[in-house]
């Protein structure tokens, strides 16, 4: 008789739940897994006929190779470890905010209104803070859209953000094509460039927006793990009835948190829009994607601010690098985003292997569980 068809059969292996591992022993995984991607993009570098090791020498010395090429690659780190910081909050929460795109675009046109239109006789640094505020208001204000619809309707968080990101971009055809169109273009469709009083300042050869990363690493540290409303944030995320239960305003958590969440987020679309990266001036490529890639960061730093730093640098230096590896090896553009997408589930999949783990069974054990059945086979 088949032993399936008696419910006899017994699979080779099943996954069942780990006790809980240790700092290090999840440190050891993740280690694995980066491992485990390296070696699987470099299959993928092979099978394009050039040797792996050659490829990833060029993108990290593409990275080091001179100090205009760190200042690029401290261009490229910077707006992506700001949205990154962003949405952290939001997404301990477990409100899954994909809009820190649009968040993003947001600040930077609230920011360039006050750039373009605020009276000429404002100083330097009171010009610089009233950009910043606008920045902090206009991401605020988009990311409190969804939480609204969120807490008073129920909607769901990820499509609404996640269209709202195409509505802030389309915000800036509209300004480009007309209300803020830049004359002086003649027929090309422009925004005027900032005065040199609404430019950033820098530091080290670099805009001051890395001094403002760092401080923004160490308030989300501190806030998250030292604050009252950083244990609300946890616990709202662990379960929304307890939070209730507990006393606390569930609604008004996530008003706050998205509000922060954005708020970042726009600032950090103020600092792009002013720092030398764009020219000091706002276009359509003002986020360039930062906002979907800091969601691969955050999962890969598993929601934590510092580690987020460094996987901002590592992500980073595969954009740079890989770039100066293209141009010498003659590849796609997008061998960049594959070498992330390998990253980003290599690490996933170790994320899932430090709450289960797979077990298999011995031959015999199958064979004694198939005796022991009723209607098994006697031996």
């Amino acid at each position: 008789m088949n032993k399936a068809a008696t419910g006899t059969h017994m699979p080779r292996f099943h996954i069942v739940k780990r006790v809980e591992m240790t700092r290090g022993e999840i440190f050891i995984l993740n280690l694995y897994a980066v491992l485990i991607a390296i070696v699987a993009g470099g299959i993928l570098i092979a099978c394009m006929g050039i040797n792996p090791v050659s490829f990833y020498g060029t993108v990290i010395v593409g990275c080091f190779r001179s100090a205009l090429s760190v200042k690029s690659l401290i261009r490229i780190v910077i707006p992506l470890l700001i949205a990154s910081i962003a949405v952290i909050p939001a997404f301990r929460m477990k409100f899954w905010n994909i809009g820190g795109e649009g968040q993003f675009i947001m600040g930077a046109v609230f920011a360039s209104y006050v750039a373009l239109f605020f009276p000429e006789g404002i100083p330097h640094l009171p010009l610089m803070l009233l950009m910043a505020i606008a920045g902090i208001i206009g991401g605020g204000i988009w990311a409190l859209i969804p939480a609204f619809f969120k807490c008073k309707f129920g909607t769901n968080e990820t499509l609404l953000t996640l269209m709202l990101n195409y509505i802030a971009l389309y915000i800036i055809q509209y300004l480009r094509d007309g209300p803020w169109r830049d004359p002086a273009a003649g027929g090309f469709p422009k925004i005027a460039k900032f005065p040199e009083r609404a430019w950033l300042d820098q530091l080290f050869g670099v805009d001051i927006s890395w001094i403002v990363a760092v401080l923004l690493v160490i308030f989300m540290t501190i806030y998250l793990k030292r604050t009252k409303h950083g244990y609300e944030i946890a616990v709202v995320g662990d379960s929304v009835n307890t939070a209730r239960y507990a006393g606390m305003n569930v609604n008004a958590v996530i008003m706050r948190t998205m509000f922060l969440s954005g708020a970042i987020a726009g600032l950090g679309g103020m600092l792009q829009v002013s720092g030398e990266a764009t020219t000091h001036t706002l276009s359509m490529g003002i986020a360039g994607g930062v906002g979907f890639t800091a969601i691969i960061v955050v999962w890969l730093a598993n929601l934590s601010p510092i580690t987020t730093v460094a996987v901002a640098t590592l992500i980073g230096m595969l954009d740079k690098g890989c770039g100066v590896a293209e141009s010498t090896y003659g590849l796609s553009s997008a061998v960049s985003d594959i070498l992330q997408g390998i990253i980003l589930f290599t690490v996933l999949g170790a994320m899932f292997f430090t709450n289960y783990k797979i077990v298999f069974r011995s031959k015999q054990s199958i064979k004694s569980h198939t005796a022991a059945a009723p209607g098994g086979e006697n031996k």
